[in-house]
């Protein structure tokens, strides 16, 4: 008996913990959910996403950061839903509790690339809970303009490259930097009509040169004279000669 009431009380302490812990876990978590959505809309104001909203829905958020990080987004959304269902797996769950770290990471070089951040800030991530959240903020209140104008991602030509195009979220161009003024290349798409005729170069044939003026003091040639009109009446008669 005395055992069964050990045990009884046991229960009942861990019971009265767990109460207890409870609410502060979930105030954290609300906690946490609204730094990171903060932090996420102002890194999509920066990369111009339309729709403030984009940022404070959970999953949806992460692939949309996917997306400005040149990572597919439902490669995004299926590491999440690996971490959380194939993370109990006996044995190598603890492999699979990683997929959405990683594509999170990978994610977050691109994007702190493209606002002047080197990678190793990703190294973050390796704090649990709090490494994530500094990194969002780092990159939320970068003084960095948004440039998606990096090179290109090393995952370029494989799944995991992202070819989708949502409505309100600028399409990343994922092929390099842009090229220098003048280079080749450097043209926009379609065809740009000849530039304007400039001066001819050195060297040349010139064009004929104006006939020189006539010098001071030249005779000027005669103006000219109209045509004489004909009398339109008959002459006189000549008188008769005298007897």
């Amino acid at each position: 008996m005395p055992g069964y009431y050990d045990d009884g009380a046991g229960a009942g302490a861990l019971f009265a913990l767990v109460l207890l812990l409870l609410p502060i876990f979930l105030i954290l978590l609300l906690a946490g959910y609204i730094i990171s959505s903060f932090f996420y809309m102002k890194i999509f104001e920066k990369a111009g996403v339309q729709g403030k909203w984009r940022a404070w829905v959970p999953f949806y958020r992460e692939m949309v950061f996917a997306k400005l990080g040149d990572l597919s987004p439902w490669v995004m959304l299926g590491a999440i839903i690996a971490t959380g269902v194939l993370s109990n797996i006996p044995a190598i769950g603890f492999i699979f509790g990683y997929l959405a770290l990683v594509a999170l990471a990978l994610a977050s070089v691109r994007v702190g690339q493209k606002l002047g951040k080197d990678w190793p800030l990703v190294l973050l991530y390796i704090i649990p809970g709090l490494g994530s959240l500094i990194w969002l903020g780092i990159a939320a209140f970068s003084s960095s303009p948004w440039n998606p104008n990096i090179q290109p991602s090393p995952w370029r030509t494989s799944f995991l490259r992202d070819t989708t195009v949502w409505q309100g979220i600028p399409v990343q161009p994922d092929g390099g930097a842009a090229p220098a003024a003048g280079a080749y290349g450097a043209a926009g798409a379609g065809y740009a009509p000849p530039a304007a005729s400039s001066a001819p170069p050195a060297g040349s044939y010139p064009p004929p040169a104006a006939p020189p003026a006539p010098p001071a003091g030249a005779y000027p040639p005669p103006a000219a004279q109209p045509p004489v009109t004909p009398p339109t009446t008959e002459p006189p008669a000549p008188d008769a000669p005298r007897q």
